[in-house]
């Protein structure tokens, strides 16, 4: 009997790990928008459509903290499924996950979550299989190190979309890609390379003040002495797009780190002790003490504040991701974690900090209505870049200043090189005085850059034809450092996402590569689908009308004032005061002047709004 029992266990053994194959037309890598709609996309177009999510929840950075609308300056420049579908989601990251869950479940596009990358398995340039490995998120969110189960799944796809935040299917295809900082010589661009000193602040480095040889503070690097516009390995910084909330039925308290020493956070000591002494109006003294902690108040969440020293995120970890095992990842996302709770405990109990400031700072908690299954903490953390693919078209900062003509656009951008910075380091002024600085900051053109949408080529997101011959990446695709900083909008993936959807479904259709599909076919087929690939004057005169009417302090709907206001939109009935579902610009002057009357107007009216 025990010999049959053992015979028979033998035999399902193999059965019950074996991995479950999946075999469709389209298969997506990465549940961030750019994903969701390049699947919604190519299964409108008649493909079997699968998703593959690493994490356990949808929308990527729009279900953390960033709002559709918040990084498109010229909204009439996107059209198609973004414009459509999701410039019409919710606000809140718990309301924009559950829009795009509710999407794919009407367009029955089905998603295997928690499981990621582990190999691929090409046939000649063409992926054949994508091999999974089950790696859960912990209660917090953060990537695990290792997977739990090897091989638990394989993929069988006719073309794959890489649309991951880290592009690590296009890493394990084996298309060649760039990290880092290329030098301004690399593509002629003039803003690359190793930046000027920025945030200069006469802070004395070293662990015992004024002594070199005791080694520098935590959080300050040494310089790497590389010249300006040279290359390096760094990268902009990272962090959470994070709800806080004094509100006890909403608040969860940041908890102090296991592994907290108040030494860690010297630097931020002193840099409070400077603030102090340096900042005669208590008021801007604040305002400085909350560019640290808890930040740029954004549009309902809160940023990094570039224009600070120290602000809510780290700096030098992002370039150890970008690249990086999932081992090296899941330590830098625990690292934000625990600086920013770290930051938190610091602020509220150091005794340099002035009392006040203590005081508001140790009442802050995170808001957990926004992330009930995270503990408060945001699902994502803000991976503003990691790879980027070296396609056939490399996107440069002449892309940006629309120095260049493409005749194969699948999607506009907008915006200034916005880049935060990438490094905290010991420097001296001009007058040889030690102090500490950050890098690698810039914001040019601000978010309206040029005023000129400039078109993103089909041929930035599609591999060499010698590497991949059935991948499209519209995330991590093909551009400098400089102009991917520009580029990188989450409208822009989505765009991309949607283009890449149509690609891969003609590719399939006419059986032919991803490099070698018809491109005026696909451009037609992304402009009856509303698409908008090519800047004319009739929408510049559209956008300097809509701009116009709101720097004169006038909206024609609520609609259009939350298109302008992401995160204002409880504002509106409060300011349109005759309740005539329009702002003129007599109730905004008037909302002006109230603001003015009464410095803590938020306070007041966010008050009324719970009566």
């Amino acid at each position: 009997m025990k010999h049959l029992l053992y015979l028979l266990l033998t035999i399902l053994a193999p059965l019950a790990t074996a991995a479950e194959t999946h075999r469709v037309d389209v298969c997506v890598y990465g549940a961030t928008p750019s994903g969701i709609v390049a699947a919604v996309a190519a299964k409108q177009e008649g493909c079997s459509v699968l998703i593959v999510e690493p994490g356990r929840w949808v929308g990527g950075i729009l279900g953390a903290g960033i709002k559709p609308l918040q990084d498109c300056p010229v909204p009439v420049a996107v059209g198609g499924l973004t414009a459509t579908g999701v410039f019409k989601m919710g606000k809140q990251p718990d309301v924009l996950r559950q829009d795009f869950a509710n999407w794919l479940a009407e367009e029955k596009i089905p998603v295997i979550y928690e499981q990621r990358v582990q190999r691929v398995e090409k046939a000649g340039a063409s992926i054949a299989k994508l091999i999974l490995e089950l790696a859960q998120p912990d209660k917090h969110g953060i990537p695990a190190p290792t997977a739990t189960q090897k091989e638990v799944a394989v993929i069988e796809a006719k073309v794959f979309i890489d649309a991951s935040y880290e592009g690590d299917l296009m890493a394990a295809a084996g298309v060649k890609y760039a990290v880092g900082r290329e030098s301004a010589e690399t593509y002629h661009e003039e803003l690359a390379g190793v930046g000027p000193t920025t945030n200069w602040t006469p802070i004395d480095p070293y662990v015992v003040a004024g002594d070199a040889k005791s080694g520098l503070l935590p959080w300050v690097e040494a310089d790497h002495g590389l010249p300006k516009g040279a290359a390096d390995d760094y990268t902009q910084a990272y962090n959470f797009r994070f709800y806080v909330t004094r509100d006890p039925a909403k608040r969860v308290p940041f908890e102090k780190p296991a592994n907290y020493d108040a030494k860690d956070f010297e630097l931020v000591g002193r840099y409070v002790e400077h603030l102090v002494r340096t900042t005669d109006d208590a008021s801007k003294l604040t305002k400085r003490l909350r560019d640290i902690f808890p930040g740029w108040l954004n549009s309902g969440e809160y940023n990094y504040k570039r224009e600070s020293l120290i602000t809510m995120a780290p700096l030098g970890l992002s370039r150890f991701y970008q690249d990086g095992t999932w081992e090296a990842r899941s330590k830098v996302w625990r690292q934000h974690q625990d600086y920013l709770s770290g930051l938190h405990h610091f602020l509220s109990t150091d005794s340099r900090v002035p009392e006040a400031f203590r005081q508001e700072t140790a009442e802050l908690g995170l808001d957990q209505t926004m992330h009930a299954d995270t503990e408060g903490w945001p699902n994502q953390l803000y991976v503003r870049i990691t790879r980027r693919m070296k396609g056939p078209y490399m996107l440069t900062l002449a892309d940006v200043w629309n120095q260049t003509k493409t005749e194969d656009g699948v999607g506009l951008a907008l915006y200034g090189v916005d880049i935060y910075p990438v490094r905290r380091y010991v420097v001296a002024n001009e007058s040889g005085k030690i102090g500490v600085a950050t890098e690698g900051n810039m914001f040019v053109g601000g978010s309206h850059g040029t005023g000129h949408p400039y078109p993103i080529p089909y041929r930035a997101i599609t591999p060499k034809a010698d590497e991949c011959t059935n991948l499209l990446v519209p995330v991590c695709f093909s551009a400098s450092y400089i102009a991917y900083a520009s580029a990188r909008m989450e409208p822009v993936f989505c765009v991309l996402g949607e283009s890449a959807g149509i690609a891969a479904a003609q590719a399939i259709q006419a059986d032919v590569t991803v490099q070698n599909v018809d491109v005026a076919q696909l451009r037609d087929r992304l402009l009856k689908r509303g698409q908008i690939l090519e800047w004319t004057e009739e929408l510049a005169q559209q956008t300097k009308q809509r701009r116009s009417d709101i720097e004169m302090g006038e909206w024609a709907s609520q609609q259009e004032w939350n298109d302008a206001k992401p995160g204002w939109e409880w504002l509106f009935p409060f300011i349109d005061t005759n309740k005539d579902g329009k702002i003129a610009l007599a109730e905004h002057t008037a909302f002006q002047d109230y603001k003015k009357q009464h410095p803590d107007w938020q306070k007041r009216l966010r008050e009324e709004l719970k009566k």
